[in-house]
């Protein structure tokens, strides 16, 4: 599995990675459907699926270099760094669009989306009764989600490794938001906003040779939920692979069914026009969770007011989200005819 890989394929590698984390961070956007789109899928379930009983023999017997050749180690390892650059560079990045041009951050999100479906849909047998009939399940599966409210925060350890498990679902299965889960689920701040931003503010004080971290027992709090959420993480990324593998390899046009629907119901989910509405009291006053945060209850999505100039720059972020799609998906076109 282990292929030959020029420097612009590996740097393009990194940057699919960067796009991978940036997407899982963002509420009803999945890591899995850059994935998808930009053509190295099936390759990363697949990649995954060899972390199992073998490689682990590898690790033991100290045969390093055949564990990595096994796992497919290049290409896992370029697609982490990305993504871990991501977690401390381009989500900061996002976050900061998000509050500052949210309407235009969704729609290039939604117009990726709509890129999404074209791309998944157009070599797939849209006539056959079955997969509609799976595209409707797919596609009831992701309003229904969408719909669902936000629970309250936890911050119980073992509850925060189900939401590892859980919250990466985002990267292996294309339309499932892992960030959207962990909103509804209550963990979204302290899971992708509290505790890494606890990590870098400690990788910044260990730079500085500084450890009075240690006597912060909040930081060294959400240092423990980071670790726990991290553990699930890994845990349901190497389970929910496997599965993936043997339906994809069984069940191939059902399982692309029920993404092409579960993608087209979570275009409600980025809908970029929309307000949030938090949760309050009976008097009126806003609830918080445990960190002084508002607690999201859900969205007033509302249709754009034609007379507004805003609305007209969003549609054009829309066209640059499908532009985005396009590129992807022939550039993951070119790569595999290089590799035939």
């Amino acid at each position: 599995m282990q292929q030959t890989r020029t420097f612009s394929d590996k740097l393009f590698l990194v940057l699919k990675g960067l796009a991978m984390g940036a997407a899982n961070k963002v509420p009803g956007v999945s890591g899995g459907v850059v994935a998808f789109v930009a053509g190295f899928y099936e390759e990363f379930i697949h990649s995954l699926q060899r972390i199992n009983y073998r490689s682990f023999q590898f690790l033991i017997k100290g045969r390093f270099k055949e564990f990595y050749h096994y796992i497919n180690g290049k290409f896992l390892g370029l697609l982490v760094l990305g993504m871990v650059i991501s977690y401390f560079s381009v989500s900061k990045i996002l976050d900061y669009l998000i509050v500052h041009y949210e309407l235009y951050v969704w729609s290039t999100f939604f117009g990726m989306i709509l890129g999404s479906i074209y791309y998944i849909a157009k070599d797939f047998n849209l006539r056959s009764s079955k997969n509609l009939l799976f595209i409707l399940v797919g596609m009831l599966a992701g309003i229904g989600i969408s719909l669902l409210e936000p629970a309250t925060e936890n911050d119980n350890l073992w509850f925060v490794f189900i939401c590892g498990i859980i919250g990466v679902s985002g990267m292996t299965l294309p339309g499932l938001s892992g960030s959207f889960i962990l909103i509804l689920i209550g963990n979204y701040v302290l899971l992708l906003v509290d505790s890494v931003n606890a990590l870098f503010d400690t990788l910044t004080d260990l730079m500085k040779l500084d450890f009075s971290f240690t006597n912060n027992q909040e930081r060294v709090r959400l240092l423990q939920v980071l670790a726990s959420f991290t553990a699930g993480s890994v845990v349901g990324l190497v389970t929910l692979s496997h599965v993936l593998g043997y339906v994809l390899n069984h069940y191939k046009n059902i399982t692309y069914a029920i993404i092409i629907g579960f993608i087209t119901g979570s275009l409600g989910v980025v809908w970029p026009w929309k307000e949030k509405i938090f949760k309050t009291n009976y008097s009126g006053k806003f609830l918080t969770d445990a960190n002084g945060n508002r607690i999201l209850d859900n969205y007033d999505r509302y249709l754009p007011s034609l007379t507004d100039t805003q609305t007209y720059i969003a549609f054009i972020f829309i066209v640059v989200g499908v532009l985005v799609v396009i590129g992807l998906e022939r550039y993951g076109r070119i790569s595999k005819e290089k590799q035939t």
